[in-house]
């Protein structure tokens, strides 16, 4: 019996052991070797690849030398002091992750959180209707409406986006369909119709024009005009294209920012009624020139006219050609006449996101092969250069997967803060197929968000804590947490959106709808509801808790735009038309829906095994070492 004894002794002496070291967890060189994590310079042809979805030729060398170490450190040491890889990726049995997230989430408590995000909705709509409209946004707080600040045009905050067009309306207007409350839409649209002009004295920044109301112009008539009528109906008596006039008036009043420029680069600005200022500043974000294309043309494949799409597709590669030739990165700010990197910064957030974003949804739209081929090499340099951590995100030693901002031209870490626009990146990963790293990714913006009740604007990983403290409301990281549900049919992600839910419900809710937070951690409070409140965040919310929504059940395909307007994949949007007006331009090739299928099913696909669809998406040990890092536990 004494042997007996002393095996059990040993065994578990070892089980503690391996115990400690678990909880001590793989984040643990993260706060031994935090100021050198990005001192490393990024890896370099030959190293080893992992294919994520893509096919081998599109995918980057992944940090494969750097596996088992804190983000690029390079001295070689284990971060986890000494743990095991096995010691690492057990679980060690059930613990608080999974008691929480791993649960059934019942159908009546989904029921109740559709219903809640569809009155989050009503709330907000209701009271711009009842106090802000005509005027572009809603002031919450005061219940008053906001226009364009008269009184100083430099207020580009307030400038860039309020035209004087009922901008909360027009942007509104697909989420009523979705929703499925056809009577509103039906009074919104002709209200639209009726009260908007776009021959107002007012200068606006294009990119924001483009997306918030030309492309929910654009998405509201294809609804209206659909045959199938899937959200119910939404057809209006007499009507006679109204919504497509009117955004084709919008663009002809934007395309003087594509003219007088050398690079074929648009100004930023222009004035709706007399066209790009004098005196303009020739400085653009690289966003904000080069994600025209998707609204820009769905308008010229509707209209049968392709100057508007090739406009936009020249800025887009004329940005492209301006890449760094060593890296394959672009800034992200430029001189639209001489082309010269203003902003030499590239990252996954503002002033970057979009233009990647659209790359690859132009291609879904559109089907031109030039698109996907952009977007792919993109891609690659993306993982090149911008990742840091280990190599798979569910496996192994190392920090977890995270994209900084580095320069341009060599690839070197330029700070430590990433913004919370970057949060949309795991659903555009989920496009490609790329759901594992997305997961990762997810879930950093998630333990931030659990920390705070919402994501600052700009967060410092190596400080840990916000750059940059305010919350405008934005959907970024509900968008992802749709996608990856759709993905993955985990029930993970309908407890983080019922986390947003909540928090937006107990720090943002207002007198007359919901506020911007002006501080993350004191929970103050600024006047302002955007637009996209509506058209995104409480969208994607109700999308995430209606399973029966026609978007999921209609078995017609959609897309979202960077907006949240929801474009239904047409035969109509897949005719070119400028490649014939302009014999010049290089033609390209369209890709057939097999051949996009092939890229993303090589047979090392690292997609979501089945067994995991009900357990949590990420293992519990990276999912606290997630939350360690952030400074959650």
């Amino acid at each position: 019996m004494q042997w007996r004894s002393l095996v059990l002794a040993l065994v578990a002496l070892k089980l503690a052991g391996h115990a400690l070291l678990w909880l001590a967890g793989p984040s643990l060189g993260f706060y031994q070797q935090r100021l050198r994590a990005f001192s490393c310079s990024p890896a370099k042809e030959g190293a080893s690849s992992n294919s994520r979805c893509l096919k081998a030729s599109l995918i980057a060398p992944h940090w494969a030398s750097f596996l088992g170490r804190a983000w690029g450190d390079g001295s070689g040491g284990d971060i986890s002091g000494g743990s095991s890889s096995s010691s690492l990726e057990s679980g060690g049995g059930s613990d608080e992750y999974e008691q929480r997230y791993s649960r059934a989430f019942p159908p009546q408590l989904r029921t109740q959180l559709r219903d809640a995000a569809r009155s989050m909705f009503a709330f907000g709509y209701d009271n711009y209707m009842a106090h802000a409209f005509p005027q572009d946004e809603l002031n919450p707080i005061d219940c008053r409406g906001r226009g364009p600040d008269l009184a100083d045009p430099s207020n580009l905050n307030i400038n860039d986006v309020l035209g004087n067009y009922s901008l909360t309306l027009i942007d509104a207007l697909d989420t009523l369909a979705v929703m499925g409350n056809s009577s509103e839409f039906q009074k919104a649209v002709k209200l639209v119709i009726d009260t908007v002009s776009f021959d107002t004295d007012s200068t606006v920044q294009v990119f924001e024009a483009t997306i918030r109301v030309l492309g929910s112009l654009l998405s509201a008539h294809i609804i209206i005009t659909d045959a199938r009528q899937p959200f119910g109906d939404m057809t209006i008596k007499g009507y006679d294209n109204e919504l497509l006039h009117m955004a084709h008036d919008l663009a002809v009043r934007l395309l003087p920012a594509f003219e007088n420029t050398k690079t074929g680069i648009p100004y930023p600005r222009v004035n709706l009624r007399t066209g790009v200022p004098s005196g303009s500043n020739n400085e653009t974000c690289t966003a904000g020139a080069g994600s025209l294309l998707v609204e820009f043309g769905i308008l010229s494949r509707l209209l049968g006219d392709s100057t508007f799409e090739w406009v936009a597709r020249r800025a887009v590669k004329a940005l492209w050609s301006l890449r760094s030739n060593d890296t394959g990165l672009l800034g992200n700010v430029v001189n639209i006449q001489t082309g010269h990197w203003v902003g030499k910064q590239s990252g996954l957030g503002a002033g970057l996101d979009s233009f990647y974003e659209y790359l690859l949804k132009s291609y879904i739209l559109f089907g031109e092969k030039e698109d996907l081929e952009m977007f792919s090499d993109a891609y690659q340099s993306i993982q090149n250069y911008l990742r840091r951590g280990r190599e798979v995100c569910n496996e192994g030693e190392g920090d977890p997967p995270l994209y900084v901002n580095v320069n341009m031209f060599s690839g070197q870490l330029m700070n430590t803060w990433i913004d919370s626009l970057q949060a949309f990146f795991p659903g555009l990963q989920v496009l490609i197929g790329d759901v594992e790293d997305a997961i990762c990714l997810h879930a950093f913006y998630y333990a931030i968000w659990k920390r705070y009740g919402a994501l600052p604007e700009r967060y410092n990983w190596q400080l840990q804590a916000p750059d940059v403290l305010f919350y405008p409301l934005r959907p970024e990281l509900v968008e992802s947490t749709y996608l990856l549900y759709q993905a993955t049919k985990n029930p993970f992600y309908l407890h983080v959106g019922m986390d947003i839910l909540q928090s937006l419900e107990k720090y943002t809710k207002a007198k007359c709808g919901y506020a911007t937070l002006h501080h993350v951690i004191e929970k103050s409070k600024e006047d302002r509801m955007e637009s996209f409140f509506l058209s995104e965040t409480c969208k994607y919310l109700y999308l995430l808790f209606d399973e029966e929504n026609p978007v999921h059940k209609s078995g017609n395909r959609y897309m979202f735009t960077t907006e949240g307007h929801i474009v239904s994949l047409d035969k109509r949007l897949r005719v070119s038309l400028w490649q014939d007006t302009f014999p010049d331009e290089q033609k390209t090739e369209k890709l057939k829906p097999n051949e996009l299928r092939a890229i993303n099913s090589t047979s090392n696909c690292n997609r979501v095994p089945d067994e995991r669809r009900y357990l949590l998406p990420l293992k519990s040990v990276y999912m606290r070492q997630i939350d360690q890092m952030v400074g959650l536990i």
